[in-house]
């Protein structure tokens, strides 16, 4: 798939994708290849970490400028979308291994994170 055909593919929820439907996909692509036994919360987190530095390594030596336009380079683009990727496989294979809802914890923190930092009036 091009990096096109990504972008247009993902705009809009495509396909009707939700987070419980993307882990069964990685729990059985796992299963698949019989990973389970290496997907405990120590090394699913350490992989989250490793993927997390070859998204940040990307953006590295970039100015606060170039790191703004880096999605206008087809190369980088998919680089950065691919990393996105990984991350968030890793995190989604994390939160089902440990029983974390993903979307109720993020909206849990975000109502924390609106008490401990009210808009200025």
């Amino acid at each position: 798939m091009t990096e096109q055909e990504y972008r247009e593919h993902g705009e809009g929820g495509g396909d009707g994708l939700d987070v419980a439907k993307l882990q069964r996909r990685l729990a059985d692509f796992a299963a698949a290849r019989n990973w389970q036994p290496f997907h405990t919360p120590k090394n699913l987190a350490t992989a989250l970490s490793v993927e997390a530095s070859e998204l940040v390594e990307i953006f590295q030596w970039l100015t606060p400028e170039e790191s703004a336009r880096v999605m206008d380079d087809p190369d980088a683009a998919h680089r950065v979308t691919d990393e996105v990727a990984d991350v968030l496989a890793y995190l989604l294979q994390l939160c089902e291994v440990l029983g974390i809802d993903a979307l109720t914890a993020l909206d849990a923190k975000i109502d924390r994170n609106e008490q401990r930092f009210p808009a200025p009036d």
